[in-house]
């Protein structure tokens, strides 16, 4: 069986750190396919295959950026969701967010979060720490999705 090349889902409610986050990624050298969903629960339907993703074949490897602040489910909800189901359990998250409360990252540790990661507000330090994620992503592996339990 042929690799399949890295998915990166991106669950970002704000378009703006949407659009920074893909064009920083791109301008590090990442190439791999961005689906960009806008809340928690667009993103658990994406990776479980139901809803308007019900005709996507998980095939290859995902690799979840996780927001928290998001309308309809939070993304410390979508992290406790996903690792609590051994079908998604083993799915890679980094959680992507302004939220720095230490409480925030030892929670979202706890839950199973593979990252944490601070998006700063200053323009210059957002795009920084984008570039270094990128970096971090051109080397990571990560295990198929449909190697699942």
């Amino acid at each position: 069986m042929i690799a399949q090349p890295l998915v990166i889902l991106l669950a970002e409610d704000d378009e703006g750190h949407a659009y920074l986050v893909r064009q920083n990624l791109q301008d590090s050298g990442i190439a791999n396919d961005l689906v960009h969903v806008k809340d928690g629960q667009e993103a658990l339907d994406f990776i479980r295959c139901v809803g308007d993703y019900r005709d996507r074949t998980p095939n290859g490897p995902l690799l979840l950026l996780l927001d928290i602040n998001m309308p309809r489910v939070d993304g410390v909800e979508v992290l406790r969701q996903l690792k609590a189901d051994p079908k998604t359990e083993q799915l890679p998250v980094i959680m992507l967010t302004t939220t720095d409360d230490p409480r925030e990252i030892k929670r979202c540790y706890a839950l199973g979060c593979s990252s944490y990661v601070t998006k700063p507000v200053e323009y210059d330090r957002f795009v920084e720490a984008i570039r270094t994620l990128g970096l971090f992503l051109t080397i990571v592996r990560v295990p198929r999705e449909d190697d699942r339990n």
